[in-house]
């Protein structure tokens, strides 16, 4: 895939992300959906900081790459939309249920950034990085969030949460 094709999709899957972020934020338990959503960019943040720092992953067209090497959209967009529907999604499941649920969201996932991988040059994985490791921290980082806003809404349960 050229260049400007490579650019031109993250752009547009960028620009839908946005487009769709309000509409995942602005609900009931706005506050939660907000810890959710900075949590989740905070956390991916770090995990993507380290993992390109150690080599492990390169992305090669991103935003800004002078002042950056991690993949802004997908850390502050992608991941956290995900994230949010998610949550909003498994809010009352079992756990059962929630597994299956984070399957259902993370295996297209792993999905599309595997044929990325493959096919273009916005991520290139290293030293043994693979489709697995993605999936498999993909996951763990999807119960980890899981389980900050159920201590969250265990907190706030004697109030409403909905400001």
């Amino acid at each position: 895939m050229k260049r400007k094709h490579q650019v031109t999709l993250l752009s547009l899957v960028t620009a839908i992300g946005i487009a769709l972020l309000p509409f995942a934020i602005v609900k009931r338990s706005f506050k939660d959906w907000i810890i959710v959503y900075l949590v989740s960019a905070a956390g991916n943040l770090l995990a993507d900081t380290y993992l390109v720092k150690k080599g492990f992953i390169q992305y090669k067209i991103r935003p800004f790459p002078d002042k950056f090497k991690i993949h802004l959209p997908f850390d502050l967009v992608h991941y956290p939309l995900l994230l949010l529907y998610y949550n909003q999604w498994a809010l009352n499941s079992r756990p059962l249920s929630q597994i299956f649920k984070v399957l259902l969201i993370s295996l297209p996932q792993v999905m599309m950034e595997t044929i990325a991988e493959k096919k273009t040059n916005l991520i290139t994985w290293r030293k043994g990085w693979t489709w697995y490791h993605s999936f498999f921290s993909m996951m763990g980082k999807f119960f980890i969030c899981r389980l900050i806003i159920a201590f969250v809404r265990k907190i706030n349960r004697e109030r409403v949460s909905v400001t």
